[in-house]
């Protein structure tokens, strides 16, 4: 049984930010793979399935990106999911834009919503790190994140969570490594 987390903010002018990549990639996981219906369950939006044989449970907390671990430990603690069966997917100003890296555990590396993770469950889950890139130009860090992808952007998030999908059975079986190189090999 494997926790899937989309990092996002649940407001309809936030959709396409870029700190609302996690959201965009649970959409398209439940999507492809005919996960059920979201429900509002646990402060998010849960869905369930199998991927690869494997139960999964997927879900976008309704808590605001800076409060993401009041969902994420109701819900583990209600379904008795190791955190080590965690993956969480978000944004990642440190990552290159459009490239992503996977890996175990960390720091939060200033990211609100990871904070909120750590807080309330530790630090031993998978995350899945979605490269958006500096800002080019001098804004505040805050800004740049709730700002809208361009429509170029858009089109490469798009691939992104192709190449996602089209990786998921590496990512199910936490070969993290091999996952972030094949994803990116795409």
């Amino acid at each position: 049984m494997l926790l899937f987390v989309g990092l996002g903010n649940p407001t309809p002018d936030s959709e396409n930010n870029r700190h609302n990549v996690g959201f965009k990639i649970i959409d398209s996981i439940n999507k492809e793979f005919n996960l059920s219906k979201q429900k509002p369950k646990f402060k998010g939006l849960l869905t369930t399935g199998n991927i690869n044989d494997q139960k999964i449970y997927a879900i976008k907390p309704l808590t605001f990106m800076n409060n993401s671990g009041i969902c994420i430990r109701e819900l583990i603690e209600y379904f008795k999911i190791d955190a080590q069966d965690v993956i969480v997917f978000h944004d990642d100003l440190d990552v290159e834009f459009g490239k992503i890296k996977a890996k175990f555990g960390g720091s939060d590396a200033g990211h609100n919503g990871i904070a909120s993770i750590d807080k309330f469950i530790g630090k031993d889950y998978s995350r899945v790190r979605i490269g958006i890139g500096k800002p080019k130009e001098k804004i505040e860090i805050s800004d740049y994140v709730l700002q809208n992808f361009d429509e170029d952007e858009t089109v490469s998030i798009e691939k992104i969570s192709k190449n996602i999908i089209d990786h998921i059975s590496i990512l199910v079986e936490k070969k993290l490594d091999l996952f972030s190189s094949s994803v990116n090999n795409k």
